[in-house]
């Protein structure tokens, strides 16, 4: 007979392990599977001869690769000196910069397109106090978007890459006479080039795969994530919509794998000796990064702000009068997507709670080969687009054949979709958070003749609850503002609040979709705050939990 601890051990692998493969592994291999189905009803590779030969999708493929360099290289041009701005430089007010970069994450993708329209469509503000009429419509505009929207996360990245910065290095160079703009060429930037090259790929995964800024702004200018939707929704061509999926998969998990190991060679660069860098004050630098980061933040606040000042406008852009009645919706089923929303939101954040702490614990208990695979499995979600995501999900449970299709149509499955969706972000987390337990309490607790409730009780929880409320904060925001991964999900009864934002958009309801998309922003933003209270709260207490 095994121990209780190895059975209680085994099952924390294996309950989420077989969820995994249910929710994850089986959706990916339907949509494959899937795109084997031709038109005529039989099985080949008929739909991937046919690509070659369909001019829109050529052009969609040739289009996502021309927006996502574009915006690569804009956000790396931009989001460099501005991390350099805030972890190199006196530059004054970063809380507030660091603030501004938060709102882009606080807010479904859409939003960012939807206030640039307000901002410089036909009918924006600009238009009409300028008098200058342009098109924002198409690769400029979406650009604009994507940029703004992926941007704050290079700029993290590129941060982390900073601080891992040794004085000595610098203190070295001065002495042998290097000039700060040699220090930049010879020491800083070789130092934090893997931390660049994470960035370009995380932004052009992010933008290949983005479906909400397309929708809203692109127009003419087709992308892969809106062909799919094309011929999924609108052609009802479930087979070419596949193969769609899987050309947009293989450049998500290419850069994905990539990022990865730029990653762990910058992880690996760290030193427990090396000496922060204290930056130091410089005048002409800080002025000149001061205006390029402030002028950034405000653009950002600005695109925000011009979002949930049209959700007070009567009449946009025609009757500009203050009014709350934005926020009375009447149609779109009412405040049932909000509501929806945050049932699924919450149901996330549990299941993946449960399910990812059960899998970092039985992780961090167990080696071998088939820990390894387990791993592997739970970290390759990240390079699965929300879109592929949603739509294998149509096939593996909306067809009789897998006996699942009860699951279709609910919120439960929603739910399920958005946790492994972000299931990679989460698993790290958790399984960091696990790492920081230390085995001498663990065994402390069962010297002293303490059960396996008493050791998670008083030897694991106590130290892994602010994870464990990190990685449910995270789940919970996410879940509610992302869209590719629902879109395909949704039904007249069970819809979300992004969809409904764009649905309400495409239907000419410019303030209520700007309603909408502020309820998010808020709920979202409360619950950041609540996250942040309540971690603050936790860990003082953690030594008296522990004791």
């Amino acid at each position: 007979w095994r121990s209780p601890e190895e059975l209680l051990v085994r099952v924390c692998i294996a309950i989420p392990t077989i969820a995994l493969l249910l929710f994850f592994g089986l959706p990916l291999l339907t949509i494959f599977w899937q795109s084997l189905h031709q038109l005529d009803g039989s099985l080949g590779w008929g739909n991937y001869a046919a690509v070659p030969q369909t001019p829109g999708l050529l052009t969609a493929t040739a289009n996502s690769f021309v927006i996502s360099l574009g915006t690569t290289a804009v956000c790396l041009l931009l989001g460099a000196p501005i991390a350099y701005a805030l972890e190199r430089s006196r530059v004054w007010f970063k809380p507030w910069v660091r603030l501004a970069l938060l709102l882009p994450m606080l807010a479904p993708s859409l939003v960012q397109g939807l206030g640039i329209l307000f901002l410089l469509g036909r009918n924006g503000l600009f238009v009409r106090w300028s008098g200058v009429e342009h098109n924002i419509y198409g690769y400029w505009g979406l650009l604009l978007s994507d940029v703004f929207y992926a941007l704050p996360q290079a700029v993290m990245i590129i941060q982390a890459a900073l601080r891992n910065a040794d004085v000595r290095y610098y203190d070295a160079a001065t002495v042998m006479g290097a000039t700060p703009l040699q220090q930049l060429r010879h020491i800083t930037l070789p130092n934090c080039r893997f931390g660049l090259l994470s960035a370009a790929f995380v932004v052009f995964t992010v933008t290949i795969t983005d479906f909400g800024n397309a929708a809203v702004i692109a127009g003419d200018y087709k992308v892969l994530a809106t062909e799919i939707f094309s011929q999924v929704s609108g052609q009802q061509d479930f087979g070419m919509g596949s193969v769609v999926g899987i050309i947009l998969l293989l450049p998500a998990l290419l850069s994905i794998y990539i990022e990865r190991v730029a990653s762990r060679k910058e992880l690996g660069r760290g030193s427990e000796q090396r000496v922060p860098l204290v930056a130091s004050r410089s005048v002409p630098r800080d002025l000149l990064l001061g205006a390029l980061t402030h002028l950034t933040a405000l653009a950002i606040c600005a695109i925000v702000a011009v979002v949930v000042f049209a959700s007070f406008v009567k009449l946009w852009p025609y009757d500009m009068s203050l009014t709350l009645v934005n926020f009375d919706v009447n149609i779109a089923d009412g405040y049932k997507p909000i509501w929806t929303t945050l049932y699924v939101s919450v149901l996330c954040a549990l299941l993946g709670v449960v399910l990812l702490f059960l899998l970092a614990y039985g992780v961090r208990e167990r080696h071998g080969r088939a820990i390894k695979l387990v791993y592997f499995l739970a970290i390759l979600p990240v390079g699965v687009p929300g879109l592929v995501m949603g739509l294998s999900y149509i096939f593996a449970f909306n067809n009789p054949a897998y006996h699942l299709t009860w699951l279709y149509g609910s919120a439960v499955l929603i739910a399920l979709c958005n946790l492994y969706h972000y299931h990679t972000q989460g698993f790290l987390t958790m399984a960091t958070g696990m790492r920081m337990v230390p085995r001498a309490l663990e065994d402390a607790v069962a010297s002293l003749g303490g059960r396996i409730r008493h050791v998670f009780g008083d030897a694991i929880l106590p130290v892994i609850a602010p994870t464990v409320l990190s990685v449910f904060f995270f789940l919970f925001m996410r879940s509610m503002v992302t869209l590719s991964a629902v879109i395909f999900l949704v039904t007249p009864e069970t819809s979300v609040a992004s969809v409904s934002v764009m649905h309400l958009n495409e239907a000419g309801f410019v303030a209520q979709a700007a309603a909408f998309s502020t309820i998010i922003v808020v709920v979202v933003a409360a619950a950041m705050l609540l996250m942040r209270a309540l971690v603050f709260y936790v860990r003082p207490n953690l030594g008296a939990a522990a004791l």
